[in-house]
């Protein structure tokens, strides 16, 4: 079923620092910012940081699983990162529907992803291809 202007859908998790290790070995990001505890300490975070990509994957999450939903593709994605996300804080991932084109199937939707404190730690815009799975007869 295609969306509407104003849907919204989210998604709440958090990152251990078992998944940021996790990550920093499947993808290579070994920064210290990550990975490092002393290193990090004296950075301006204070501490170790989750990589801005792990929480920018709720919205793909959102995207694939919610609204639109299965069938969906990215076409683009803008990620603007205001501030960072510390292992094991819960962040929520909202996407909401700005303009549908349906004669081309491409939904652009507004991505955020916020502390519980309401801070925003990303925000930016997806354009999205979306070709359901058809029913079959």
């Amino acid at each position: 079923m295609m969306p509407i202007i104003g849907d919204k859908a989210c998604l709440k998790d958090s990152f251990s620092v078992s998944d940021v290790i996790q990550f920093a070995h499947l993808v290579g990001d070994h920064n210290p910012l990550h990975l490092d505890e002393d290193y990090a300490k004296s950075s301006r975070f204070g501490r170790t940081i989750v990589h801005g990509m792990l929480p920018a994957a709720l919205i793909s999450a959102l995207i694939a699983t919610k609204l639109p939903g299965p069938g969906s593709i990215y076409l683009s994605q803008t990620l603007n990162f205001s501030s960072p996300v510390y292992p094991d804080e819960i962040i929520e991932a909202e996407v909401e529907v700005l303009e549908i084109k349906a004669d081309k199937s491409v939904i652009r939707l507004r991505t955020t992803c916020t502390k519980l404190d309401g801070s925003v730690t990303i925000n930016g815009e997806a354009l999205v291809l979306y070709d359901p799975p058809h029913q079959k007869d």
